[in-house]
């Protein structure tokens, strides 16, 4: 019989008591291979209040201690990195080494963190007026709630808990139902590197925990990656109930492809950004639009790249693992099936994919369209899954209007050899995030992520700078002190503590 998937409340796993609960799967074998507590509202009160209960020592520990535990939550993660990862191929189904990196660039958010009592530093002035000093400071929200997608079950909560947790507040992290055992991996990491129980909660569970969290009086913040439709359910209803609220969107990313460009890096770059991770990426390339007459040679050599990849359990020596479940498949699946019908010319077929895997698995290998126009549905909707699409259009003024046009405005990339193309191109696209001749610019840690228009509600993207802001508020204290005072005699070497 498949094992229940608890909570993490309290520093400790706390069975389920809702008597909902949902099965978990294994993608490449159609497995299910757990059952997933789902909470009630009383569970997700008893996670905040764990986390409210936590906040005020935890506000109150020094910057020296806090960097000590987000170091030793570093050290052990990249010492068993690869045990998470497991985890994430064995539920969600991405090929190992992708997991890996999904972890890995998790990872460099954790790096950052580490360094927050340089990101959280204010300002002094002194003698602003004769006598008065005035300085600045940023402080802790209180408990704070990450909900995060099935695509990314590492990687995206740790865009925001460890930054979260360095600047002194305390997390309820809703993971995906879909892939829920690596939210409760990371709790116990934590409580091995030392986090005082409380600070880190996971609460799983689906629309009741995420309402619970919205309108939870307690919750001072809550940060959301998913689809744009729920992405604006979570601003609407959290900024509704007075709370912070950063939500990240869907996205439909576009590759244009200038007559200038290396057409065998741009093929490359095509394949690995639209195919990784099966497609199931926010920041994937689904539509490339072809400029002048490159349209017919670079869709051709797309298409022999796409046939040598390899479709299997992720777990084998495979390019690309199954989607992460049967109903998303057969949804990803009925797009070729309109996009065909609509006129569009399937090169590449994924629906008919050989895969090197059990036959049970939510297979659907790299599909390629050609031909498609903006008022198709396998271009207009986000799919979600390893389905290129192929749009050709004459200039460059027509492809920046194809982009400039489409309500998300998450990510795209240009590939050219010309300078002043390229840079017109980043002044002129009305997207967040911008690749020139990089498929995928996810950008590093120190910098922010999130898109423009409908890819994003709120104003503050993920981590980096505005990521720090988001989870702090700022204080200006001026100040007059009429007495000089000094303390006792101490000869000891000064240290942080």
């Amino acid at each position: 019989m498949p094992g229940t998937i608890p909570h993490w409340i309290d520093g400790a796993r706390r069975e389920g008591g809702s008597g909902r609960t949902a099965p978990v799967t294994d993608p490449a074998t159609g497995e299910v291979t757990g059952q997933v507590d789902l909470a009630s509202v009383a569970e997700v009160d008893a996670a905040v209040a764990a986390a409210t209960a936590a906040f005020p020592a935890w506000r109150d520990t020094s910057l020296s201690r806090r960097s000590t535990v987000l170091f030793a939550f570093r050290e052990l993660l990249n010492a068993r990195k690869g045990e998470l990862a497991e985890l994430i191929t064995a539920e969600h189904g991405k090929v190992l080494s992708d997991a890996l990196g999904e972890v890995s660039r998790g990872q460099e958010v954790v790096e950052f963190a580490c360094g927050v009592p340089h990101l959280v530093k204010g300002g002094f002035t002194e003698n602003a007026s004769t006598g008065v000093d005035v300085h600045s400071v940023r402080q802790p929200l209180g408990p704070v709630a990450v909900i995060s997608p099935f695509n990314f079950p590492a990687m995206v909560p740790m865009w925001f808990f460890p930054i979260a947790i360095a600047t002194g507040n305390t997390v309820v992290l809703k993971p995906s139902e879909k892939d829920p055992s690596a939210a409760l991996w990371i709790a116990d990491l934590w409580k091995q590197a030392g986090l005082p129980d409380g600070v880190f909660n996971v609460v799983n569970g689906d629309k009741v925990a995420v309402d619970r969290l919205l309108e939870h009086p307690d919750v001072r913040a809550v940060s959301f990656v998913g689809s744009t439709p729920i992405a604006r359910y979570v601003y609407e209803n959290g900024t509704r109930a007075g709370k912070r609220v950063q939500a990240l969107g869907g996205a439909k990313n576009h590759m244009v492809v200038l007559p200038d460009a290396d057409l065998d890096l741009a093929a490359d770059a095509a394949v690995n950004a639209g195919f990784g991770s099966a497609g199931e990426r926010c920041m994937a390339i689904s539509a490339l639009v072809a400029v002048g007459g490159v349209g017919d040679e670079l869709v051709a050599r797309i298409a022999q790249r796409a046939t040598t990849l390899r479709t299997g359990d992720g777990r084998r020596n495979c390019d690309m693992g199954p989607l992460v479940t049967r109903e998303h498949r057969d949804r990803v699946a009925s797009y070729v099936d309109a996009g065909e019908a609509a006129g569009a010319k399937v090169v590449v077929d994924g629906r008919e994919v050989r895969p090197d895997g059990a036959a049970d698995g939510f297979w659907l290998g790299p599909t390629l369209l050609d031909s498609v126009s903006a008022d198709m549905s396998v271009y207009t909707d986000e799919i979600f899954g390893p389905v290129l699409s192929v749009l050709r259009v004459d200039t460059y003024e027509q492809a920046l209007a194809l982009v400039n046009a489409n309500e998300h405005g998450n990510g795209t990339a240009i590939f050219t050899n010309d300078g002043g193309a390229a840079r017109r191109f980043q002044n002129e696209v009305e997207v967040g995030m911008i690749g020139i001749n990089v498929p995928v610019p996810v950008p590093m840690a120190y910098y922010s992520f999130g898109g423009w228009k409908h890819s994003l509600f709120g104003d503050s993207h993920a981590h980096g700078t505005e990521g720090v802001h988001f989870f702090t508020r700022g204080k200006v204290v001026t100040s007059r002190w009429l007495d000089p005072s000094h303390g006792g005699l101490d000869l000891g070497f000064p240290q942080n503590v």
